[in-house]
């Protein structure tokens, strides 16, 4: 695997690497002693599915707060997807600012969203499917959101994402300016 600092503090894209011939490819997608020496040592809990069926689906921005805070390793089994991760550590030179990277299964790349971010994502292609892995077991009471099209924070979303495919609680997710300060940023 090939692992790659973004412009988010704590953010990283992966790049696992393929052996392919005539009958497909082998890949290893995650590696539990590199992710601990260039990411963090993390433990991974729960691994997460979802499917969305329309094009222009939107999902998210989606965060955990404590005790069960999240980090999450995304990436693409079917189809492809936009995926999103916003700095929300108050204090965080990043704060507010977001990252996204184009996830397929074509391409296998995959994004470590760390505790502290929130993650969204719109699918670019019919039948999409993201799988994830968690670093904190799902709460309700610990889910939380914030506003995917918050002007304050401008994410560039694909022409094809669709607010009609918004779920009810993502219509009513909190501006960043409104949104407790969940997490701090430390060095």
């Amino acid at each position: 695997m090939e692992i790659q600092s973004l412009d988010l503090l704590g953010s990283k894209l992966i790049y696992p690497h393929r052996i392919g011939d005539e009958r497909g490819y082998f890949s290893e997608t995650f590696r539990a002693d590199q992710f601990a020496n260039e990411v963090g040592d993390w433990s991974f809990v729960q691994d997460n599915e979802s499917l969305s069926a329309l094009p222009g689906t939107i999902r998210g921005l989606h965060f955990q707060s404590e005790p069960y805070v999240q980090g999450k390793l995304v990436r693409c089994t079917a189809g492809a997807l936009f995926d999103v991760a916003v700095d929300i550590r108050a204090g965080s030179p990043t704060f507010g600012q977001w990252v996204g990277e184009t996830l397929t299964a074509e391409n296998g790349k995959q994004l470590w969203v760390p505790p502290g971010f929130a993650h969204g994502f719109c699918s670019l292609e019919p039948d999409t499917v993201i799988c994830y892995k968690v670093t904190g077991y799902y709460s309700a009471e610990c889910d939380k959101g914030l506003a995917w099209d918050d002007p304050a924070i401008g994410i560039e979303w694909p022409d094809i994402a669709d607010p009609n495919t918004l779920s009810g609680k993502d219509r009513q997710q909190p501006r960043l300016s409104d949104l407790s300060a969940y997490f701090s940023w430390s060095e």
